[in-house]
């Protein structure tokens, strides 16, 4: 999720988790701190712009390494403020405001290794985009509430964080609801036109729970469909056929660039090429026909020489005048056109 959420959440927990056992502003100042932490690691170059990107999320999201990482803090910050008799209740406050970074991070499709040096498996749900007001704002107003409150009104501002928690827990809980929903129509959808996919995507469109896109990916070709849940239920899905580049994955699949990908995406890439280059995109984060990632894996001379290449995100930036306007029209059923 985006860092101001990160925030938000890591001082709502440590709220929650102290209450009145310290001043609100030292529990939101550190539940913060502790929501950043893990996101410092966008700031190492592992020198490839694709190892950037598997390898974030990785230790630094680990459970185990977070969990190590929360007692030397709990004590710097129990010593720091002279409050060292509630040292065991820091600990906790702060361990959960860690944890719950990666676990929040988990539900989104970009990738959690949340069990590192264990398995490098990424994690992702894909319920919730990473950009969700309906998340993001009632944990602020929990924890302004908290911070403002005075005297008498402390508890009635933690009161406000601790429902702010309830609330943005059971979204999460909803988002997953309404994913599984989306899914049941998509692939009942794809049956009826006997389109035999070997997996099915499912991911919200940005900032909000109520318009999904749906990726569907077959031997040869990806098909790419939205539904909104104000679309009617008879309202059939309608579905655009790409290539997913199945000749260039025969020819490079041994390619470490190409390898690395198609793990760490599950299966959800396509290969084409361009201008002697060969280029691998991740198909989970972008709709056609900008990608967040999509990588320049080198020239076809280098690859078939099986010459060391360095990947380079040559990111496709979306037309937003076009992409905003009608995502927020298809949200409300309207079918348009495609952006």
């Amino acid at each position: 999720m985006d860092s101001l959420t990160q925030i938000a959440l890591g001082s709502a927990v440590t709220l929650a988790t102290m209450g009145r056992r310290t001043a609100a502003w030292k529990a939101v100042f550190w539940g913060a701190v502790a929501g950043t932490l893990p996101d410092l690691d966008a700031f190492i170059d592992h020198g490839d712009a694709m190892l950037n990107m598997v390898l974030h999320r990785s230790s630094s999201h680990a459970l185990l390494t977070l969990t190590l990482l929360s007692g030397p803090l709990a004590w710097l910050v129990a010593r720091l403020h002279g409050e060292t008799p509630y040292l065991l209740r820091w600990w906790l406050a702060l361990w959960l405001a860690l944890v719950t970074h990666p676990l929040l991070d988990a539900m989104t499709i970009y990738g959690t290794q949340l069990l590192y040096p264990y398995t490098h498996h990424p994690y992702g749900v894909g319920s919730v985009f990473i950009i969700d007001p309906l998340y993001t704002v009632p944990l602020l107003i929990g924890v302004l509430a908290a911070l403002v409150a005075r005297g008498r009104d402390g508890r009635r501002g933690l009161r406000w964080n601790a429902w702010a928690l309830v609330f943005s827990t059971a979204y999460l809980g909803w988002s997953v609801l309404a994913q599984q929903h989306v899914e049941g129509i998509a692939r009942a959808s794809l049956q009826s036109q006997g389109i035999a996919a070997e997996r099915v995507l499912v991911t919200p469109a940005p900032f909000s729970t109520v318009l999904w896109r749906v990726v569907a990916m077959t031997p040869t070709h990806y098909l790419e469909g939205f539904r909104s849940l104000a679309d009617g239920q008879d309202q059939p899905m309608r579905w655009t056929r790409h290539e997913r580049g199945a000749g260039l994955y025969a020819a490079y699949q041994g390619n470490a660039h190409v390898q690395r990908l198609s793990r760490f995406t599950h299966g959800f890439y396509r290969m084409s090429a361009a201008g002697g280059h060969v280029y691998i995109t991740d198909l989970r984060m972008g709709m056609e026909p900008a990608y967040s990632f999509h990588f320049d894996i080198g020239t076809r001379e280098a690859l078939a020489a099986g010459t060391p290449t360095r990947a380079v995100n040559a990111r496709q930036r979306p037309d937003l005048d076009t992409a905003l306007p009608w995502l927020w029209r298809r949200m409300w059923g309207n079918e348009g056109n495609t952006p």
